[in-house]
């Protein structure tokens, strides 16, 4: 059989479809392999949110000289994001890829593999669906655990976020047909998974109708005839079985609705995390953002979720610092945030601006690096001392804890995760990877619990 090397880069929805190129690939001959030099095809999936993502990719690609010299054969493509910002031109500014390829185009990947073969040619596609793309596709798991597994429920954003380049790389929302969702996560519940993340570049605006969706057929659900909202969907999921976990990602604050909280709350599997990006904590900083909310309103919703879940909720949050034309009191604003909400964790950078966005046109990157690197080290400070300070409470508790493996440091102790999204690491002399355990917790750092079995 050929051999697919696969690499992926940036976020969960990346991975997820990495998993749909390998499925789509193998129905054409070709196995998957982690070794570069046994490999026929290497495909990169590509990320573009930062410039630093880029990089990356330009980097690894560099790698592959010496590689496609001695194997004049092998076929390297772009994929995803990147692949559908610079489009052709990737194929100038990197004369070692063969195929380009955007994430609306992967059924369209044996085609350009065999123009690549037959006709000696470098071929692309990049044309965005106004369709859910691969909703019959079952996905090949790369690297899985058995335990956990991702699910893409939807495509797309509509958001149009200023800093963002995601609604140019992955086109307007699209959501998959509820059945089909359904259908794949029982299906993983059956081979032996115990967790499922539902995921969309937006997936709480998850939303489905037999009129908005060619007036496809739900089958057993076909009596259901008004819009499937996300908070619908994320219960149907959880009858599923309460054996299965269901998380869900990534969030837009202003669509995680009370519903949904009401879901979370009612269904002990469903768990008790949610991300919800501030990106700034300055109201100012937050419209030029387009973000939609401001401080005021964030924070509201945070009273939400802790009033209707309740305060050991685990939140975390994104957070852009040094966005065009913030002063030292609006970054002030985003501490003062911090120490408002007190975030398990969160995803931090510095702004980087991306070709094409509302930010990149209409406002000047006029933010110093050192200032935006200070600034972010600021809130990445602030943001351990918080997560300690969180994970502190934890002690003397008691969790159920999905075991996914063993510790990175020592196979004598087993780690997993608590329905909070904590990582919990304790002897292993009594779990087994795949089952619930209960644990307490003993101590901690700002990262990780540590903790004893308990049954």
């Amino acid at each position: 059989m050929a051999k697919l090397f696969i690499q992926s880069y940036g976020c969960a929805m990346n991975f997820s479809d990495s998993e749909i190129v390998a499925s789509i690939l193998k129905k054409e001959g070709y196995s998957l392999t982690n070794n570069l030099e046994e490999s026929d095809l290497i495909l990169l999936n590509t990320c573009s949110i930062r410039e630093k993502a880029e990089e990356t990719i330009r980097k690894r690609l560099k790698n592959f000289n010496n590689l496609k010299r001695r194997k004049p054969s092998l076929i390297i493509g772009i994929l995803g994001c990147m692949a559908e910002r610079l489009k052709d031109k990737l194929l100038n500014e990197e004369k070692i890829v063969d195929i380009v390829a955007g994430p609306d185009s992967y059924r369209d990947l044996p085609n350009l593999v065999k123009k690549v073969k037959n006709d000696d040619e470098k071929s692309v596609n990049t044309i965005l669906s106004l369709e859910e793309t691969y909703e019959n596709i079952e996905p090949v798991r790369i690297n899985t655990n058995g335990i956990t597994a991702f699910i893409s429920i939807m495509r797309g954003c509509d958001n149009m976020c200023s800093f963002c380049v995601v609604p140019f790389t992955r086109g307007r929302e699209r959501s998959r047909n509820p059945k089909s969702i359904v259908d794949e996560a029982k299906n993983l519940f059956n081979k032996g998974y115990k967790e499922i993340t539902l995921l969309g570049q937006n997936v709480d605006s998850y939303k489905w109708s037999k009129e908005t969706n060619n007036k496809k057929k739900l089958e057993k659900f076909s009596d259901i005839n008004e819009i499937i909202k996300f908070s619908d969907l994320l219960e149907m999921t959880a009858k599923i079985n309460p054996d299965l976990r269901v998380r869900f990602s990534t969030s837009h604050p202003k669509d995680i609705t009370t519903d949904v909280l009401n879901v979370i709350k009612n269904y002990e599997n469903v768990c008790n995390y949610i991300h919800l990006p501030a990106q700034s904590g300055n109201s100012r900083i937050l419209k030029k953002m387009n973000r939609t909310y401001d401080r005021e309103w964030y924070l509201n919703k945070v009273d939400d979720i802790k009033t209707i879940i309740g305060k050991d909720c685990g939140i975390s949050s994104d957070f852009i610092t040094g966005f065009c034309s913030e002063t030292e009191d609006e970054h002030g604003d985003t501490l003062t945030l911090m120490d408002n909400v007190i975030y398990d964790y969160s995803y931090m950078f510095y702004y980087s601006e991306r070709p094409g966005t509302l930010a990149q046109r209409k406002y000047e990157d006029d933010i110093p690096l050192d200032t935006k690197k200070r600034r972010l080290d600021e809130i990445i400070k602030k943001q351990n001392t918080h997560s300690l300070k969180r994970n502190k409470l934890t002690i003397d508790n008691t969790y159920k804890v999905l075991v996914e493996g063993y510790s990175k440091k020592s196979d004598d102790f087993l780690k997993g995760r608590t329905s909070e999204n904590k990582v919990v690491i304790f002897p292993k002399k009594n779990g087994v990877i795949g089952n619930y355990v209960d644990v307490k917790i003993r101590d901690c750092n700002s990262a990780t619990l540590f903790g004893d079995y308990v049954r």
